[in-house]
């Protein structure tokens, strides 16, 4: 499986409006819509499709309209590790 960030999202969008884009391209494992401790959504999403799926949605729907927001779509990267620096003791 492969996860797709899916941003600028109307904070109108639901999960069921991300399954109705997606789910053309195949089996979405699953969606999950970022929201705030209030529970307003924070803009974003995280959908998971197989590979080859993903990569055509990426290349299908970054820029289509959904509920009045242009979706910037792509594949999510895991943050890099930071390292830390160790203290030497004196």
């Amino acid at each position: 499986m492969t996860t797709l960030l899916v941003g600028n999202l109307s904070s109108k969008t639901t999960a069921g409006d991300l399954q109705t884009a997606f789910s053309p391209f195949g089996e979405i494992g699953s969606i999950r819509v970022a929201c705030d401790s209030a529970g307003r959504t924070r803009g974003f999403a995280l959908v998971e499709l197989e590979h080859r799926a993903a990569a055509i949605a990426v290349q299908t729907l970054k820029g289509v309209e959904l509920r009045g927001r242009m979706m910037d779509v792509a594949v999510d990267r895991p943050l890099a590790p930071v390292k830390r620096k160790t203290r030497r003791a004196h």
